[in-house]
């Protein structure tokens, strides 16, 4: 069965496991690698990038993307970004330059890494028109962590990007499994990175599990819903 956690209960894990375990550019890079070995790299893929380390994580795949010889393109959202993620932007070395409309024209594949787990609230006119060009995309999409603009977790949100796929970094979000989710997420996979879990919450069992569960173990539980695969990256 797979661990399905709040965003706070991410949060901090991935504070404790920074504090304690692995330094923060480790977890970011780990992350990026993970995103690489789910796709299918063909053609030219566009990185959007937000501000934060979701943008950060963009950052790190463009490079490992370059390194492995793949044609790749950052779009950006913010000159303000992150520590991690200014590391790892001045790492890159690939074409970048800030979201306008129609950059997206020509790719093959697009990365969604504009907002994180931890967005609330409505989404931001600039980072709206970016979300609106990815859904407009006949391109092959990937969501890293969360598809932008949902919420972590309630899988609610007024303006939300549409995945083909996307790779959840650590543990399966809990707004990733709700119902309105289903709606943006053609096939969820988790990237383990080595992110201590500090608290349990839920378990999500395959349909074979689920039968062997108890009445009150089901309770705790959730049934894994047809998007999610149930292997890890």
């Amino acid at each position: 069965m797979l661990d399905c956690i709040s965003v706070q209960t991410m949060r901090e894990s991935d504070a404790w496991t920074i504090a304690n375990r692995v330094p923060s550019l480790e977890l970011m890079y780990r992350a990026a690698m993970g995103v690489f070995r789910a796709v299918r790299w063909q053609g030219r893929a566009a990185i959007l990038c937000g501000s934060g380390n979701n943008g950060g994580d963009g950052f790190a795949l463009a490079g490992i993307l370059k390194a492995h010889g793949f044609d790749c393109a950052l779009f950006t959202l913010s000159d303000r970004l992150s520590p991690d993620a200014a590391h790892y932007a001045a790492l890159a070395d690939v074409p970048t330059a800030p979201f306008t409309p129609g950059c997206l024209d020509g790719f093959d594949i697009l990365v969604d890494c504009l907002l994180g787990t931890g967005f609330q609230g409505d989404v931001r006119k600039n980072y709206r028109a970016a979300i609106e060009a990815i859904n407009a995309s006949p391109a092959f999409t990937v969501s890293v962590d969360i598809n932008s603009g949902m919420n972590g977790d309630t899988g609610e949100g007024g303006c939300i990007v549409s995945s083909d796929l996307t790779v959840t970094i650590g543990y399966v979000k809990q707004g990733l499994v709700t119902e309105n989710a289903g709606r943006f997420i053609r096939r969820l996979v988790v990237a383990p990175i080595g992110i201590e879990l500090i608290r349990e919450e839920q378990k999500i069992a395959g349909a074979g599990e689920w039968d062997t569960l108890s009445a009150h173990d089901k309770q705790h539980a959730i049934l894994c819903p047809p998007w999610l695969d149930m292997d890890p990256i």
